[in-house]
């Protein structure tokens, strides 16, 4: 089942088609990138982490030479269509500290930037490609984020370094999301936890979970960030199939 908002361009694995092709992303002096950031998040979120994200976007840039991070046509919206979009999750984050595993991170989108914007939160960024696991961990010593970046795959059984957690967040963009990964990440999931999906208007969301609320982000009718949650059988309990 497909979900997550899979643009046009991406592989059945969940891996651009043309992913090798470089991205030549332009020079933005950090106070314009300061003032487009601020345009395109959540109204009233203040106290925007600026310069932990202007420093990702500078080793965005210095990466994006050798490999694609971002998707294709995107090099002149990036701070609206990728940062900003992001941003537009912080409403559906906890307002206590909270543990949150970002699946897919890829270029740091979304994990990375809301490890950026919620310091007291405790982020694992999951990133099977090495090349890409690489850049998250060096935009992390650049800007000296806190966060775990793991160069694993979920799959139907989690990775050791996964196996005890409880996850109050999963936050899941422009990757294929499928019961066999929803399953093991179900049963980790503290009482009040739930997914996050970006999602496009042909996007579904994975049979095990059932949507409880979205947001609707800017520039387009047909986007939003689902927050979905396992679905509750009778007797009020989770439904977790081990089939």
């Amino acid at each position: 089942m497909l979900a997550a908002g899979v643009p046009s361009g991406w592989s059945r694995v969940g891996t651009w088609e043309n992913e090798r092709v470089a991205t030549d992303l332009p020079p933005i002096p950090e106070s314009e990138f300061a003032r487009r950031l601020a345009a395109s998040s959540p109204p009233g979120l203040t106290d925007l982490p600026v310069r932990p994200l202007w420093l990702h976007y500078e080793e965005l840039r210095r990466w994006g030479r050798r490999q694609s991070l971002i998707g294709p046509g995107d090099e002149e919206q990036v701070v609206e269509r990728h940062y900003g979009e992001s941003l537009w999750a912080s409403e559906l984050l906890p307002s206590a500290p909270f543990v949150a595993v970002d699946l897919g991170s890829g270029g740091g989108f979304p994990g990375w930037v809301l490890a950026a914007l919620r310091p007291d939160a405790e982020f694992l960024l999951v990133e099977s490609r090495e090349r890409k696991w690489a850049f998250l961990e060096s935009a992390s010593r650049r800007a000296s984020l806190s966060c775990r970046c793991l160069n694993v795959r979920v799959g139907p059984a989690l990775p050791a370094e996964m196996d005890r957690l409880v996850v109050d967040r999963v936050t899941v963009r422009a990757v294929r999301l499928d019961d066999r990964t929803v399953r093991p990440l179900v049963g980790r999931l503290s009482a009040d936890g739930s997914f996050l999906l970006w999602v496009g208007d042909e996007s579904e969301v994975p049979d095990l979970l059932e949507e409880v609320r979205r947001v609707q982000l800017p520039g387009g009718a047909r986007r939003w960030i689902v927050e979905a949650r396992p679905r509750v059988v009778a007797d009020g309990a989770f439904r977790r199939d081990n089939g």
